[in-house]
């Protein structure tokens, strides 16, 4: 059997679809560090963490923070069904510059009733979120 030349991207949130794309190339931030996957992957299922994801389609790259969920591969499709999804051009930076101020807030505080790990957690995603729409602005 040959081998597929192409991959199909489809990254869907509970609310909607974010990317439907035909690739070359993707880089998932899975829970276990981050994987590439390319046509002719091994079928593998694997969660997802709070990260950048990438995708590939000749030279042009593209990226999109994700956080949570799962990725399915297959040998010519990648299915990706993340909690969150957002495209490095629809991301809000003073949102999320807003958020990342108050998870600093939240984590520099002394309370003892502070959920450590949830503020930790929003300080990540509000930090991905940042870099992704950086990548965006740098590719002007």
């Amino acid at each position: 059997m040959a081998l597929p030349d192409h991959l199909t991207l489809e990254i869907v949130t509970p609310e909607r679809a974010v990317v439907s794309e035909q690739i070359d190339e993707v880089q998932i931030p899975g829970a276990e560090g981050s994987f590439g996957v390319r046509p002719g992957h091994t079928p593998l299922l694997a969660t997802l963490q709070v990260g950048e994801l990438w995708y590939r389609r000749g030279q042009e790259k593209s990226y999109v923070a994700v956080s949570f969920g799962f990725a399915e591969v297959q040998p010519d499709r990648v299915t990706i069904l993340a909690q969150i999804a957002e495209s490095a051009e629809e991301i809000d930076v003073t949102r999320a510059r807003d958020a990342e101020k108050r998870a600093k807030d939240r984590l520099s505080s002394q309370a003892r009733d502070m959920d450590f790990e949830r503020a930790r957690i929003a300080m990540l995603k509000s930090l991905i979120r940042l870099r992704v729409a950086a990548r965006a602005r740098n590719r002007v």
